[in-house]
């Protein structure tokens, strides 16, 4: 009888779980959101002129649409060419605020990237059309209204995500796979790469070492960046530092002659050399921490770049003697200071009689150097 009662109650329990997930997704349906009727900004035919530099935006702006249950209401900036459909977008912006804003902040950086989309060249105008798509779900409510804008795009290039050196007068060689790395700075805009080039061996810059979909080359006069797989060489085998800056479609070659290590109270200097691939290195030097009854381990680099002579040091004027002999202290940065003290590192063992010297301009990793003992 007992158990009986036991599958009763159960089958009860049983019945009362499906009748009450059949009765939520009985329940469950997709919320509707009005259209988006009037659109703010930015005038429509407005003329934009993108800039290449700063961080200058566009901001667009709609009226609020409404959510069927008055719950939240998401966004999104819809582009599309003068004769497209926006069932099918160039391009998408989320609003600000993770889509709930009736408003958005667009970067130059991106409109040109948009304009380029939709077949706008370099340095040129055109036209984009835009609206906006309201939802809370699955399906969005694309607004019926429609403005224009004329864009006049920069006369750089759109940088790519990420950028290698190939071909025979670098490093790497001609084998894709081996292809070098160009450091990506800050703004993503501009890249550089510390390496050694061949003479009259072409090079190029490639945006993948797997599957290139854009190349890039420098043109006859040397410092002129442009999209396509020409390649192009050098006239003097050298080390170089190379600058590109897609923001203005530049590149700039400065030859890297000289790099010596300094220590501060002897002011003596150690020549290094190239080992390739961004790579310096000095063997078997004896360090001086005394000078005229003065003991002091202070030290840097001074490199020599395109004929002027730069100091490479910490990003502290004044520092205490590590504890390792890698890391974040050996972080190398590149310094106007000019003085034979400031921004100096402090010797891992001051007890050393011989060590070796590696700083490492390579573009895999950050800035640095070791002291090896």
């Amino acid at each position: 009888m007992k158990t009986n009662k036991l599958s009763i109650a159960f089958l009860i329990l049983l019945f009362a779980a499906i009748t009450g997930c059949k009765k939520d997704d009985d329940n469950f349906k997709e919320v509707k959101v009005t259209e988006v009727t009037t659109l703010y900004s930015p005038d429509d035919e407005r003329n934009v002129f993108l800039q290449p530099t700063g961080s200058p935006t566009l901001y667009f702006e709609w009226e609020k649409a409404v959510a069927q249950d008055n719950g939240v209401v998401y966004y999104d900036v819809l582009f599309a060419k003068p004769d497209g459909d926006f069932s099918n977008p160039i391009f998408t912006v989320v609003a600000d605020n993770n889509g709930t804003s009736t408003g958005a902040s667009i970067p130059h950086k991106l409109l040109n990237k948009i304009a380029r989309l939709a077949g706008i060249a370099s340095g040129k105008d055109g036209k984009l059309k835009w609206t906006v798509a309201s939802s809370r779900g699955l399906t969005r409510t694309v607004s019926e209204k429609v403005r224009t804008i004329h864009i006049t795009r920069t006369n750089g290039i759109d940088a790519p995500d990420a950028l290698f050196l190939t071909g025979e007068g670098t490093e790497g060689g001609a084998n894709l796979a081996q292809a070098l790395t160009v450091k990506a700075l800050p703004d993503g805009n501009e890249f550089e790469i510390y390496t050694r080039l061949v003479a009259g061996k072409k090079y190029s810059f490639v945006d993948s070492r797997t599957n290139v979909m854009r190349t890039f080359s420098v043109s006859s006069n040397g410092t002129t960046l442009v999209e396509n797989a020409d390649g192009a060489t050098v006239a003097k085998d050298g080390i170089y530092k190379v600058f590109v800056d897609f923001t203005n479609a530049a590149v700039t070659f400065s030859e890297v002659t000289k790099l010596d290590f300094w220590m501060c109270t002897p002011q003596k200097r150690e020549t290094l050399t190239y080992q390739g691939k961004g790579v310096w290195r000095v063997n078997n030097i004896v360090p001086d921490f005394v000078n005229g009854g003065f003991s002091d381990d202070r030290y840097f680099f001074w490199i020599t770049i395109g004929g002027s002579e730069q100091k490479l040091g910490s990003i502290n004027k004044d520092n205490q003697p590590p504890g390792t002999t890698t890391g974040s202290y050996f972080f190398t940065y590149f310094n106007t200071d000019a003085g034979r003290w400031d921004y100096s590192f402090k010797f891992p063992n001051r007890s050393v009689a011989k060590c070796s010297i590696e700083v490492s301009l390579s573009p895999d990793a950050n800035y640095t150097h070791e002291i090896i003992y």
